[in-house]
């Protein structure tokens, strides 16, 4: 996975670089008035003290937004990759502007290749930053700037990105109103059962609430592959993956495929606990890309422009994000 995940690096340079020539405005602690949010229109970079490090974020903010807080959209970029990257990539910041919501590409803090990877509990090793409390530091710190609604989170990722925000998702789901992991959805860490086969360790991925999850996966993904395999730290297929998530979200009915397009299919679990749902794009053909960008991602394969899976995460949000009532009192 490195190895093509530093190819689509190359793929990028050029894109990216533009974005990374511009510095982006440091924020500095909030000192605001009540009510309203304290950073500026467009973008920015916003410091935050996580276990001891200073942690940072690129932070979106519409022009249009008003003042007050916003929902929330975490797009974590994917291994040996990095925020300024995966803003590009997923096209957070247009979607923000269009549809009024606060898109924070969060930046991981270790070293993989040209960029930084994600310390993914149970998967990566020891001796990384806590990510999760990261994670959670970071929308407290947005929160308190008057910038976040933490009711309203959607968390969204990238390959390794996806991973990390589907573990997350398993260990506090509390502060995920949803999720839409792109090639990269995971349902706790992989194990070898009995029988030989790669599977979620059930007490790793054990949710106290429902949380809806939306996901995009190409069958012929090479580097997380869609039945299974690659690396031990992808191990299970997404359909396993899904699998769990509607045993975990306790629901009834399903799975439904349903054709969206030439190349696109759409699994579905729905009467799940809370409203929740989960569902799967499939997109034949696909490689290891997220649907919709308009970058060449060279060896990692094909991408569809069947589907924009940033404008179909965000539609997914609203359809959930007034079922949650957010972070337990006192966070």
């Amino acid at each position: 996975m490195r190895a093509r995940s530093a190819a689509l690096l190359t793929a990028l340079t050029v894109t990216t670089s533009l974005a990374l020539a511009v510095p982006a405005q440091s924020a500095t602690p909030p000192h605001h008035k009540p009510g309203t949010c304290s950073l500026p229109a467009g973008e920015s970079t916003v410091t935050v003290s996580s276990g001891g490090r200073q942690r940072t974020a690129l932070v979106h903010r519409p022009a249009e937004a008003g003042d007050g807080p916003q929902s929330v959209v975490l797009t974590l970029h994917g291994s040996s990759s990095r925020s300024s990257e995966q803003m590009l990539l997923s096209g957070s910041a247009q979607a923000a502007d269009r549809h009024g919501f606060l898109a924070v590409a969060p930046q991981g803090a270790m070293p993989l290749d040209r960029g930084y990877q994600w310390n993914v509990p149970g998967v990566t090793g020891t001796g990384g930053p806590d990510d999760e409390q990261f994670l959670t530091d970071l929308i407290d710190d947005l929160a308190a700037r008057g910038c976040a609604d933490t009711h309203q989170v959607l968390a969204t990722g990238y390959s390794g990105g996806g991973r990390m925000v589907s573990q997350y998702a398993c260990d506090h789901p509390e502060r995920v109103t949803a999720m839409a992991p792109v090639a990269g959805l995971g349902a706790g860490v992989p194990v070898t059962d009995d029988s030989g086969t790669t599977v979620p360790a059930p007490a790793t991925c054990a949710p106290h609430q429902p949380v809806p999850v939306v996901t995009f996966q190409g069958t012929a993904d090479p580097v997380n592959p869609y039945d299974g395999g690659g690396q031990p730290y992808w191990g299970y297929g997404v359909r396993t993956a899904l699998a769990s998530w509607a045993r975990l979200d306790h629901c009834r009915r399903g799975p439904f495929t349903t054709p969206v397009s030439a190349h696109v299919n759409k699994i579905s679990h729905s009467g799940c606990q809370g409203g929740a749902e989960v569902s799967l794009y499939t997109i034949d053909g696909d490689g290891h890309t997220w649907p919709g960008a308009t970058q060449d991602f060279g060896p990692l394969g094909h991408v569809t422009q069947e589907i924009d899976a940033t404008e179909l995460a965000w539609q997914f949000f609203q359809k959930h994000r007034h079922n949650r009532t957010g972070p337990p009192a006192g966070h």
